[in-house]
């Protein structure tokens, strides 16, 4: 029996025994810490806003994660904890200040199940500055997937990514409380239906970024079964002006020397200097510290206790977990930063100062680069610099990671391309088309802050494709769903692209849609 077809029908077989089961799963559940109580919405049961480390404060304020004691208390788990400090241009919303802010979620369908089910660990997008796990409301992914989703929140800029010389744990505060989810997760599963042997990390953006360098640190040895990569590359690579003119480039991870010298500059802005910078940083107000939360934006510190290398340069020496990988972006990744460029200042982007951000982004190449991305091919300057940034930092780094993952695990490659996506940035007004932008795919598996945000009766087909993809891999190691195609595998040498759009599935060379073999001959 071929193997992918064997998948499909374990997947079956797993939704064949849940129809037969009535019993409805327990709202009190004991963990190691506490018993909780949690609450049934539609098919399944949340238990919201649970503690998975002590709070992170006074003298907790940048140390690594301390486990809870263990206690038989009762707790009510019906209402999400509060969000880790982030300023209202982050969220989006008000600004937070509460730093006891380390909660997860867990969303299990809502009957039993005779066998342990696959759990999902969610770590959230938002560049290490903005958002918390309780914005990804997981009810769909868990119920028509049958498996446990765990939603968690993570200390994010100056209080998650502070690195300092001689502080333990510096530079890593907020990855260390991911795996410290993970522990968590570890410790509990069971106690949910959950099979702790079966734990797929998955994360987008920034939680992408983190689950890929998860696969390469010795923490998380024995904590991951499967990695789930949403626009999350090890290999993502931002060239100078892509984020916004005027950023230098950036990449997810930075080493440990340069994490303390930012450390250093920053406290000495705040006024704290010298023996005593810890004790001064501590004493400060949160709101403070919140203000500098863009000085931390990809700033997780390799060369730690926690990340030994480089998750891009581990990667390529076969040093990651040998563990399945789900891995992928967007089409148009770049078009909602290009739009809110725009959107701050219409002369950013415009056919004059193309050149110049070429040159700005790729030097001597620039020239070269104009020739594969020459401005008359697009309808606008915005989309001509969208495009090329897309390729160069996102689509043809992401495939060229897998492919190096491939070499010692099974890895699957998608892309995203949908139309009609929702604006989930909010910077269509720029003009920019937000079709399969950055982000846009998450409303395909979660309702964002208790929001549908699918448009047709299509993307709701599309989006129970995907869920069955991700879930059945969740399950099995081998992604594949119900009269969908087969999804091959990438090898160590080509990486053929499964692409998700509304009616029309299929398998792409999406090297050669993104360029990928110019942009893989430059030397960046």
């Amino acid at each position: 029996m071929p193997v992918a077809l064997a998948a499909v029908l374990l997947v079956l077989a797993g939704c064949a025994s849940t129809s037969d089961r009535s019993d409805s799963a327990p709202l009190e559940v004991a963990t190691a810490t506490a018993t909780v109580h949690g609450v049934a919405v539609e098919n399944t049961r949340q238990f919201l806003g649970i503690r998975y480390a002590e709070p992170p404060i006074g003298n907790l304020r940048w140390s690594p994660p301390q486990p809870l004691p263990t206690s038989d208390g009762d707790v009510d788990a019906t209402a999400p904890g509060s969000q880790c400090p982030q300023s209202a241009t982050e969220s989006g919303g008000a600004q937070t200040t509460d730093e006891d802010c380390l909660f997860l979620n867990v969303t299990t369908p809502l009957v039993t199940s005779n066998d342990p089910l696959p759990v999902m660990v969610w770590w959230h997008g938002g560049g290490f500055t903005s958002g918390s796990g309780s914005a990804y409301e997981a009810q769909r992914i868990a119920s028509e997937g049958n498996v446990i989703v765990v939603t968690v929140n993570y200390r994010l800029g100056m209080l998650g990514y502070l690195g300092l010389p001689g502080l333990r744990g510096s530079g890593n505060f907020g990855f260390a409380d991911q795996i410290q989810s993970l522990r968590w997760v570890n410790d509990n599963a069971a106690a949910f239906g959950g099979d702790p042997d079966n734990v797929t990390v998955f994360g987008e953006s920034a939680g992408g970024m983190a689950a890929c360098a998860a696969l390469t640190s010795p923490a998380a040895q024995g904590l991951v079964d499967k990695a789930a990569i949403m626009s999350g590359s090890c290999a993502l690579d931002f060239p100078t002006d892509s984020i916004y003119p005027g950023v230098p480039e950036q990449r997810p991870y930075v080493s440990l020397a340069d994490s303390e010298a930012t450390g250093i500059e920053v406290a000495q802005q705040l006024g704290c200097s010298g023996s005593n910078t810890l004790e001064c940083l501590r004493a400060l107000p949160t709101d403070a510290l919140v203000a500098q939360g863009q000085s931390f934006s990809n700033n997780l510190a390799y060369g730690t206790e926690m990340l030994p290398a480089d998750p891009v340069r581990a990667v390529e020496d076969g040093a990651a977990l040998n563990v399945p990988v789900f891995s992928g972006g967007n089409r148009a990744e770049q078009n909602s930063f290009v739009g809110g460029a725009l959107l701050a200042d219409p002369s950013t982007v415009t056919a004059d100062s193309y050149p110049t951000l070429l040159t700005d982004a790729f030097g001597s190449d620039a020239a070269r680069v104009a020739d594969v991305y020459p401005l008359q091919h697009f309808p606008s300057a915005a989309l001509a610099w969208a495009s090329v940034t897309t390729d160069a930092a996102w689509s043809c780094p992401t495939y060229r990671n897998n492919r190096e993952l491939a070499a010692t695990a099974p890895v699957y490659s998608y892309e995203f391309a949908d139309t009609g996506t929702a604006d989930v940035s909010g910077v269509g007004a720029s003009g920019v088309p937000q079709d399969a932008a950055h982000a846009t795919d998450m409303p395909y598996f979660f309702d964002i802050a208790g929001h549908d945000l699918l448009k047709t009766p299509a993307q709701h087909d599309l989006a129970r494709t995907m869920i069955a993809y991700l879930t059945s891999f969740a399950h099995t190691g081998i992604p594949s769903a119900a009269d969908a195609p087969q999804w091959p595998r990438t090898t160590a040498d080509v990486s053929p692209v499964l692409q998700f759009a509304s009616g029309d599935i299929s398998v792409i060379d999406a090297d050669a849609e993104h360029h990928c073999d110019f942009w893989n001959s430059l030397a960046r």
